[in-house]
């Protein structure tokens, strides 16, 4: 089947996050896709639609198959039954993990920059946010693991929180570094949780390698956090789950996730969960190869019509990370006068910690025509800040 990702889809007057801005604006912000969901997966919803019928749901056996088997065979994976639990959100998840799994005061480690709501679920539980910021050359990031384990290594830190492949510079993780990670946190009594939303959303012909599936050490002393909702454009829906083989671990979380309430399906999570890994494989690898094209179309663009800014080298997700140090040493300044001057309406990258103060995320999951338009503003908002 040939799958269209170049259809413009009016999302304006939706109830849309991404969408509710003013009228000549273009947001190219939040992690949230601008293409419709796999024809499969919206096929199956309207087979649950037309059943009628939404009372109170239980998490079927299919969802447990759809999710091992898409594991095994995309990733190498294999997930047994006892340790998944079904969870509404990644967010939700790592929020009540933080909870549940340190006290108040305690250290949670972060690599900055990083998914910005990493600092909110620690912060808005009374833990405290200990950076371990990733190292950047000028071209690509690496860990200082030096720092990481002089950081692991103090009384307080308890937990880190693992972003695989990381978001906001698509870096994918490999083998060797997990179980450099793995060995560390297990040396300092450290519990490993690892988001790894965005693990389908690899460039084609790059595969993630999951957190626990490194060595038994890393298997025992985490818990993975991983959906559909980004790789399916289906967040809206709110369907994810929790992978925790260690069974004190996955004890302590389940208690957690259901004393918050976030452990029950909604009528359409479980179809939608289902649908995506047993029938929306063919879709996701025609969007990944689309996907690896836009960064591709931007990457050539501002080569050759904005060198200043500079896109660091990207395996996964569909975010691209700008390096806009020769425009601002505050690029904050640049996403705030790009809105007001072109209604283009990024993010800055201090978002994501302080060293990203001088860089901008830029999401390009849209059809072509309007990555191009959003290339364009940007071009003139930073040809008319430098002037």
């Amino acid at each position: 089947m040939n799958y269209d990702f170049d259809t413009v889809v009016d999302r304006r007057n939706t109830g849309s996050l991404k969408w509710d801005v003013k009228d000549g604006e273009l947001p190219m912000w939040v992690a949230d896709m601008d293409f419709m969901t796999a024809p499969e997966i919206r096929e199956a919803l309207l087979d649950r639609v037309k059943h009628g019928v939404f009372g109170y749901n239980v998490v079927t056996r299919d969802w447990y198959d759809a999710i091992e088997h898409w594991w095994d065979k995309r990733h190498g994976f294999k997930i047994e039954d006892e340790w998944l639990i079904f969870c509404t959100g990644v967010v939700p998840a790592i929020s009540s993990i933080v909870r549940k799994l340190t006290d108040v005061g305690d250290n949670v480690l972060i690599q900055p920059p990083v998914y910005n709501i990493f600092y909110n679920s620690v912060l808005n539980n009374g833990r405290k946010v200990l950076e371990c910021p990733l190292v950047f050359d000028k071209h690509r990031y690496y860990i200082d693991f030096e720092d990481l384990e002089s950081k692991l290594s103090l009384q307080k830190t308890t937990l880190m929180i693992l972003c695989n492949p990381h978001n906001p510079i698509g870096k994918i993780w490999g083998a060797q570094t997990l179980a450099k990670i793995g060995e560390l946190c297990e040396k300092y009594n450290v519990t490993v949780v690892s988001d790894e939303i965005h693990c389908d959303l690899t460039d084609p012909g790059k595969s993630y390698v999951p957190f626990a599936s490194v060595s038994e050490v890393c298997r025992d002393i985490s818990v993975t956090c991983m959906a559909p909702t980004k790789a399916f454009n289906i967040a809206g829906i709110q369907c994810a789950a929790v992978c925790a083989p260690n069974a004190k671990l996955r004890s302590l979380v389940d208690r957690g996730l259901n004393t918050d309430e976030v452990a029950e399906p909604n009528s359409f999570a479980i179809t939608a969960t289902v649908a995506a890994f047993t029938r929306g494989e063919k879709w996701l690898d025609a969007l990944r190869q689309y996907i690896f094209e836009n960064k591709k179309t931007a990457t050539e663009f501002l080569n050759v019509n904005l060198p200043c800014v500079k896109p660091v080298l990207s395996e996964a997700t569909y975010l691209m990370w700008l390096d806009c140090s020769e425009v601002s040493p505050d690029a904050s300044k640049l996403a705030d006068f790009a809105r007001e001057r072109t209604g283009l309406y990024v993010c800055s990258g201090e978002q994501y910690g302080i060293s990203g103060k001088s860089f901008l995320r830029l999401n390009v999951a849209c059809p072509k025509s309007v990555l191009v338009d959003g290339l364009n503003r940007l071009r003139e908002a930073v040809l008319s800040y430098t002037e």
